[in-house]
């Protein structure tokens, strides 16, 4: 099965109407009954939380995506190669790449 099978996209409108009619699968009585300590357990034992650390927000910052320019640039075969043999979003990682030597340059 592919990921475009399996992922979908809702705007916050489509999901509020969603919720409405009843078609999330969220079980909002069981949330809401849960205890804080229960709450802190469930989340505990989610695999994906496992790794964040408990401040993780204290860091965060809210930035806004920056509009991408379409360009040509030759690069090296086995640069392309490797970059794209890391799967989806490999122009997105060379663009973190070239951002954080920009920003590294800027600083001095």
């Amino acid at each position: 099965m592919r990921k475009e099978d399996t992922i979908k996209k809702y705007s916050a409108d489509e999901l509020l109407r969603m919720a409405e009619r009843g078609e999330d699968r969220t079980d909002l009585t069981r949330l809401k009954a849960m205890s804080e300590a229960e709450l802190e357990r469930s989340i505990a034992a989610d695999p994906d939380w496992r790794d964040v650390p408990r401040d993780w927000y204290r860091g965060a910052e809210a930035v806004t995506p920056r509009a991408k320019v379409p360009v040509s640039i030759r690069l090296d075969a086995d640069l392309v190669e490797f970059f794209r043999g890391q799967g989806r979003g490999w122009q997105t990682r060379v663009n973190a790449i070239l951002r954080a030597y920009a920003e590294a340059v800027k600083a001095g």
